[in-house]
């Protein structure tokens, strides 16, 4: 069951035990707190619109915590005009926890009802099938990992490779071996 109010110009989604930050709301950690400007109550099944506000509906809740948000700048610049004005702002919250949505002709959500153990849904896999999958140790994971790698890749271009890499070596080797004794040629 969740629900849509109005408070401090915002709105904000409520569902029971939740805690929502709203904008500062007089009164002390522990006070309660009714909100009354209620836009949308849904239970699952049926949806209650107002239109713009339903008037038998209300959320309640209790007042966690008053507090200060995290710092912003406000930081205003006009290029080329030596104009430059850094300021800090911190707004300040109220933080409640939602103890109840009570609207009419809704009803409140059921506890879940345990199953016995004979109606429960069988699963497709069993646990057995499941520690298979899984590697027991880290150095079991990565050596499952790397058998996959090396089965995706093809054999033959890995001795292709080595083979075109050795004779890029070779024919560089060569070509120093000469520049260096063409130069000796001419010093002498």
């Amino acid at each position: 069951m969740y629900a849509v109010v109005a408070s401090g110009g915002k709105q904000y989604k409520v569902e029971e035990g939740e805690i929502l930050r709203v904008e500062k709301i007089p009164g002390q950690v522990g006070a309660a707190i009714t909100f009354d400007r209620v836009l949308m109550v849904s239970d699952g099944e049926n949806v209650n619109i107002g239109q713009p506000l339903l008037d038998d509906a209300s959320v309640e809740g209790h007042i966690v915590e008053q507090g200060k948000a995290k710092k912003i700048i406000v930081f205003k610049y006009k290029r080329r005009k030596r104009y430059r004005r850094k300021q800090g702002h911190r707004q300040q919250y109220t933080a409640v926890k939602i103890e109840s949505i009570k609207a009419k002709g809704l009803k409140a959500p059921k506890a879940a009802e345990p199953q016995p153990e004979d109606q429960k849904p069988v699963a497709e896999e069993t646990k057995a099938t499941l520690q298979a999958k899984k590697p027991v140790t880290k150095k079991a994971a990565v050596k499952q990992k790397e058998a996959k790698k090396t089965e995706a890749r093809p054999k033959a271009k890995k001795a292709v490779t080595k083979k075109a890499a050795t004779k890029k070596t070779e024919t560089k080797k060569t070509a120093a071996k000469k520049s260096t004794s063409k130069t000796k040629k001419k010093d002498k």
